[in-house]
């Protein structure tokens, strides 16, 4: 049931401040924070992390304006550790299109964009984080972001009440 997730930071949420806020929210929950880094990618990289699948998926062009979009700027990537933690994070981050995250939620707190907006504006949506979508997802999501060796492993305070 210990899970691990992956959650990035996007620029538009680390431009605005964000990083410790969102941090936070998942401390808070009771996630334990296992990795962590600052990056800002290239297009070769940002390929990598936003696959063809997405492209299958949603279409090119909109692969082409998220590739842009978390190029813009330096991203916060992390590892997060808990019990269920893939559906955790997505609770706390809310919904893709901030206009239909509810209060409460990263997106639902911070951002408010549609995408019927971005669509107008051929822009990619404006939404602070990106959190895996499921446990195939993460696994790829964090071997390429992270080596083994910065995974970290420690007890938190925390753990006592989830044995």
């Amino acid at each position: 049931m210990i899970e691990k997730t992956f959650v990035a930071i996007k620029p538009d949420g680390v431009q605005r401040g964000l990083v410790g806020e969102v941090i936070k929210r998942f401390e808070n929950s009771g996630l334990k924070l296992i990795a962590m880094k600052m990056q800002w990618l290239d297009k070769d990289f940002a390929l990598k992390h936003y696959t063809e699948d997405i492209s299958k998926r949603r279409g090119e062009k909109v692969r082409e304006l998220l590739v842009d979009y978390i190029a813009e700027g330096p991203i916060v990537a992390m590892v997060l550790e808990g019990i269920h933690s893939i559906e955790i994070v997505r609770k706390i981050v809310g919904p893709t299109e901030p206009r239909t995250a509810p209060p409460g939620t990263i997106r639902g707190d911070f951002c408010h964009v549609s995408y019927d907006h971005a669509d107008k504006v051929e822009k990619a949506i404006r939404n602070i984080i990106h959190a895996s979508g499921n446990k195939e997802d993460a696994e790829y999501e964090i071997k390429l972001w992270f080596k083994d060796k910065e995974l970290h492993s420690y007890e938190t305070s925390n753990e006592q009440y989830i044995r």
